[in-house]
């Protein structure tokens, strides 16, 4: 059984920033520093004091709740908070309950309780939802989280930018190249960049600062506490393992069983991410065009993999003349089309389940070679058929019954990575990043660097790359995926390494992360440690 689709399990490579998940912290906030019992403190008492009140979900079978967090850790008794939905599946086998097992589905972006109500405890083997709740939380300001986030340009501007669009004779010329290389091209990409970094403080301002990493592992402990658990058994996908690592280095006595699966290393800068993760996705698109005969059959848009090569280079080079048309009703529309960058997200996003996504990225990449890339540009529509505020969803209710606040997946995946990972404030490092990215992953690299200039003008926060420290907590067991394009499976090997004790269980094949897509052996394995804390061997390979 495939898990359920997870749209923001590590959002796209360039929607807001070219990485799935970043993280990033200095050695001073670390296990041994934060040895002491936060809730001890008095100010922290009434929040680690509480406990959740459950009720029916709107979707039967679910239970849900609230938890109160302060919005500053070094203030709690402010008055200021977060207030986190919260969700729960009940143990199928309540006579043999081991506890709650949280969970984060990953992003950063992605809510939590909303996806354990699209059925994201399916993902789990049946021992683990015989034994555990499964629960999960939208993180602060992600989702229904009060407040959230949102970088959304005013009204008045946002109608401006469009009249100045339909108006301009040129505007179908300003493609945006995937290697900016003439200062025209790169003082356009600095501007834009600017702009959204201003969008977002003057409608986040006040708690942009507020949503990193690690205040969120620390809103983990108050949910920790406010389930009634003395350990915390945990299991990050993506993102979730930045998450996970940093409740262990701040909790590191207090994990019962940690699983991260698809794995970040914290001890990579921005740039370093950015190559690791672009040469990730170079190579799965390089392992679509070897493999897609396999996977997609007949739907391959090329007879061998240089046809299918050729054809995905044309595509961008067109795009990045001319924006690739598209149909009326396409998102794309409104923009004349999809640019290159948009072509190559499409291109990337679709790596991330070959089973479920290579045989309609083939369809849609024949179409767009033939002039219509309306399906290429909606690619990212299939994948989230399921989620409530899909854009199909809100056109068909949109006169009907108020809906909640738009997804804010994008505005959060921005604000956390730029705040968890420090990024320069001069332009010149960006520009010479891009000639080692394109060495390394050609156009998934330069405009993946393109793509973090928007954390130029972010808020610091105070973290910095580092080698994991958490000692005393107990084995920690890492999950990588050989072909994995968001998080190379060469991070999930670092990061076994630098946990004490840490484990590593290597997943022999494609797409992004291993447990909940069907494999037998990563279920058992992974089931067997949660369940009974079974190590697994080192080695160990499914």
């Amino acid at each position: 059984m495939n898990r359920p689709a997870l749209a923001t399990t590590a959002l796209a490579l360039l929607g807001a920033l070219s990485l799935t998940a970043c993280t990033g912290g200095p050695v001073p906030a670390t296990g041994k520093a934060r040895a002491a019992d936060p809730a001890s403190r008095p100010d922290l008492k009434p929040f680690y004091g509480q406990r959740l009140q459950w009720a029916d979900c709107a979707t039967d079978g679910y239970e849900c709740a609230r938890l109160t967090v302060p919005r500053d850790y070094a203030r709690p008794g402010n008055g200021r908070t977060f207030v986190l939905p919260v969700a729960r599946a009940a143990a199928t086998g309540p006579a043999r309950r081991v506890g709650s097992l949280v969970y984060n589905p990953g992003g950063p972006g992605a809510g939590g309780a909303s996806s354990l109500e699209e059925g994201m405890d399916e993902a789990f083997g049946a021992a683990v939802r015989a034994r555990f709740d499964i629960v999960s939380f939208d993180p602060r300001g992600v989702g229904g989280s009060v407040p959230a986030l949102t970088c959304e340009p005013a009204e008045a501007e946002a109608e401006a930018e469009a009249e100045a669009e339909e108006t301009s004779e040129e505007a179908s010329d300003a493609v945006a190249p995937l290697y900016p290389r003439t200062e025209a091209d790169r003082s356009a990409a600095a501007s834009g960049a600017r702009i959204a970094a201003e969008d977002c403080e003057a409608h986040s301002g006040p708690i942009l600062r507020h949503v990193g990493t690690e205040d969120a592992a620390r809103d983990l402990d108050v949910l920790r506490a406010a389930l009634g658990e003395r350990r915390l058994t945990y299991l990050g996908w993506s993102y979730g393992t930045s998450l996970g690592t940093s409740y262990a280095e701040q909790f590191p006595r207090r994990v019962r069983a940690m699983v991260l699966d698809g794995a970040i290393d914290p001890s990579l800068d921005w740039s370093q991410r950015v190559i690791s993760q672009s040469a990730g996705f170079r190579r799965s698109v390089d392992d679509y065009a070897e493999q897609c005969a396999e996977i997609a059959g007949d739907s391959c848009p090329g007879a061998n993999p240089q046809e299918i090569r050729a054809l995905i280079e044309r595509l961008y080079q067109r795009a990045e003349r001319e924006p690739l048309p598209v149909a009326e009703d396409s998102a794309y529309a409104e923009y004349g089309g999809m640019d290159a960058i948009a072509a190559l997200d499409a291109v990337s996003m679709a790596m991330y389940t070959p089973e479920d996504q290579w045989e309609p990225l083939s369809e849609a990449l024949r179409e767009a070679d033939q002039g219509d890339a309306t399906k290429l540009g909606a690619l990212d529509d299939e994948e989230e058929t399921e989620d409530p505020g899909t854009a199909e969803e809100e056109q068909e209710e949109e006169d009907e019954t108020p809906e909640p606040p738009a997804d804010n997946s994008g505005a959060a995946l921005t604000a956390v990575n730029c705040l968890d990972v420090p990024h320069p404030r001069s332009l010149r490092p960006y520009w010479a990043a891009l000639a080692p990215a394109d060495q390394a992953a050609g156009v998934y690299g330069t405009a993946g660097v393109t793509a973090e200039l928007t954390c130029r003008d972010w808020p610091s926060g105070g973290r910095r790359p580092h080698r994991v420290d958490a000692d005393g907590v107990p084995p920690v067991l890492v999950v990588g995926t050989t072909g994995d394009p968001a998080t190379p499976y060469e991070e999930s090997v670092s990061l076994a390494e630098q946990f004490p004790e840490g484990m590593l269980l290597t997943y022999e094949g494609l797409g992004h992360t291993a447990y909940g897509r069907g494999d037998a052996c990563v279920t058992a394995k992974v089931d067997a440690y949660l369940v009974k804390r079974e190590r697994v061997r080192p080695g160990a390979t499914c």
